[in-house]
């Protein structure tokens, strides 16, 4: 059935927000690591959302070379904002572009060659990806369920109030709403909590009239890119790992969306979001990657139309187009936020665990791959400082808990079921030639 067009602006929207904060924070952080002044955070913050805009259009448009044709948003990736903050300060900021321009073209090469490994993700690794993904993320929602790390008020009554108030009106609204009520009701729920917060004084509409009306993007804004070798393998790694990120995500939205993903699938999709990362490097963006939190959103809308995420990806270039409107989004306050994160970081998790219950488990390789992978990606999340000895460039594998759980699944699951596969193989072999 063909929805209404203000239906289908809500539900767009619904995936901007879903993802604006993220996107939104990675540059801050990075800009405000590595001294950018007022106007070049400005700048930084507008192309970050409008390129996300463009990177998700380019993922979810299929053609013969690039796009994976899911409901798939990208928004700036967290892996990088440790090494680019480092490559910043050390380097200067065009290295920054510089190696970022050259991991977009490496992604660009290696997706033909790194779509071939499908088979080594067999459900019980990329369950248990998606699960470790949704597991490392609620922390997140947790801190800005309390206000946001470093906030005066964090843990305060009326940050918890609010935080949690916002998910109980999500589940009142899944649990009683119908229809179209009920796909946003994470959409209700954040602008129903944002009016009562604007009561306690916790709107602040000070960024909306600040923000200009109208900013267009300027290539090599922050200057000539430069290139130097430790910061380009640096950033390679890190799109590496943002690939194996992104595979989870596309499996577990190829699940949802009862779509079988093959390597030409997957091809597309490396491709699609290496040639982001290109676009974002000539107009002084950052790298992109698939949000977890917008698949929590896909099965918890029950909306799977690609019409969809077309939208959200014009209104995200719309809001970089138009600052002022964009920050209107930013007024939301904190804990509301983490409310909303916390039920779509907790659909991950579910999915996560749906896609393992297709596992073997009465084969114990298979519990021991899901059992350490799991703990691996949520102890080094619970305690970040236990790797602080690995050198900056390891740094990227060792301090993320999604990384480290996801690269262990693909390691475990090599040594544990692929030799088993063979010794099995090898058993066979021998039977035919007995015969």
């Amino acid at each position: 059935m063909q929805m209404s067009k203000p239906k289908q602006l809500s539900l767009g929207f619904q995936h901007v927000l879903a993802m604006y904060a993220g996107a939104v924070v990675v540059p801050l952080i990075v800009g405000g690591a590595i001294g950018l002044t007022p106007e070049q955070l400005t700048y930084l913050i507008a192309i970050d959302i409008m390129m996300c805009g463009i990177a998700t259009i380019l993922q979810v448009w299929k053609n013969k070379f690039t796009g994976i044709g899911l409901p798939v948003v990208l928004g700036c990736t967290f892996t990088a904002v440790g090494p680019m903050i480092a490559i910043g300060n050390t380097y200067g900021i065009p290295s920054i572009y510089g190696a970022i321009l050259v991991t977009g073209l490496f992604v660009l090469l290696i997706g033909k060659y790194f779509s071939k490994m499908i088979r080594f993700f067999p459900p019980v690794v990329t369950g248990t990806v998606v699960t470790t993904i949704g597991i490392t993320l609620v922390p997140v929602a947790m801190h800005d369920i309390s206000g946001g790390q470093g906030s005066a008020d964090y843990g305060s009554g009326l940050n918890l109030a609010l935080g949690f108030g916002t998910l109980a009106v999500i589940l009142i609204l899944f649990r009683f709403g119908r229809g179209f009520l009920k796909s946003i009701a994470i959409l209700s729920g954040i602008v129903i909590v944002t009016l009562v917060s604007s009561f306690f004084g916790m709107v602040d509409l000070t960024p909306v009239r600040d923000a200009s009306w109208f900013h267009l993007p300027r290539l090599f804004f922050f200057g000539m890119p430069e290139f130097n070798i430790i910061p380009i393998l640096t950033m390679m790694l890190v799109a590496v790992v943002s690939l194996v990120e992104a595979t989870g995500v596309y499996f577990a939205l190829g699940d949802i969306c009862e779509d079988d993903l093959d390597d030409t699938d997957l091809k597309r999709g490396y491709r699609a979001e290496g040639l982001a990362i290109v676009l974002g490097g000539l107009f002084n963006a950052f790298p992109y990657t698939t949000y977890s939190q917008n698949v929590g959103l896909v099965q918890l809308s029950g909306v799977k139309s690609r019409q969809i995420i077309y939208i959200a990806g014009v209104m995200l270039i719309l809001l970089g187009l138009v600052p002022k409107i964009g920050a209107v989004t930013m007024a939301i306050p904190t804990p509301v936020l983490g409310g909303a994160m916390l039920a779509m970081f907790g659909m991950v998790i579910s999915y996560g665990i749906k896609m393992l219950s297709r596992v073997d488990f009465e084969n114990q390789n298979n519990l021991m791959i899901v059992a350490i992978s799991i703990g691996m990606g949520l102890g080094v999340t619970a305690v970040p400082d236990l790797f602080a000895i690995v050198p900056g460039s390891l740094a990227v594998i060792a301090e993320s808990g999604i990384v480290l759980g996801s690269l262990t699944a693909i390691v475990l699951n090599l040594i544990l079921n692929t030799r088993m596969d063979r010794s099995k193989q090898h058993v066979l072999k021998e039977g035919h030639a007995a015969n």
